[in-house]
């Protein structure tokens, strides 16, 4: 059965952040078209579903990790901080939109708080994850099928 590792991230993060938006339960905050994503950004993000996708590519990092706190998925999110005619250098992400975003996922139960201050996916969270996994699997060997069948029939012609 496939898992979330045999996937590729960008197909992974687009179905769960899609399954996230659809199935309402997410809570989004109501500053969520107001703020930027850190420090370093001069505009809020242009996405008007940036934080779904965010909160999938936070699941998606915690599963493959075991135990992930803030300051991690702060340095993940982070950029280039352009510091005007002076070298570049990375920046953290805003801490606060990644601490949000992990409690709106433990309070729908895909992440839960380990002893030492981290979070750690909980088991219906792993579910729910290696579910939207093998549907993304099904759904291209279904594309690759039909594909497959267009060609036969024009090379039938």
């Amino acid at each position: 059965m496939p898992g979330v590792r045999d996937i590729s991230a960008d197909a992974f993060i687009s179905a769960y952040a899609s399954h996230l938006k659809r199935s309402g339960k997410l809570e989004v905050p109501t500053w969520v078209d107001l703020v930027k994503t850190g420090s370093f950004k001069e505009l809020a993000p242009y996405d008007p579903d940036w934080y779904y996708v965010r909160a999938a590519a936070i699941a998606r990092h915690i599963y493959l990790r075991k135990d992930v706190g803030i300051g991690a998925l702060t340095k993940l999110h982070g950029g280039r901080n352009r510091r005007g005619n002076r070298p570049s250098h990375h920046a953290d992400c805003s801490a606060s939109v990644q601490r949000k975003i992990c409690q709106s996922l433990e309070k729908i139960g895909v992440l839960e708080q380990t002893e030492n201050g981290g979070r750690r996916i909980s088991q219906d969270g792993q579910r729910d994850l290696d579910r939207i996994a093998t549907a993304v699997v099904e759904a291209a060997r279904e594309e690759e099928e039909d594909e497959e069948e267009e060609e036969e029939e024009e090379d039938e012609e």
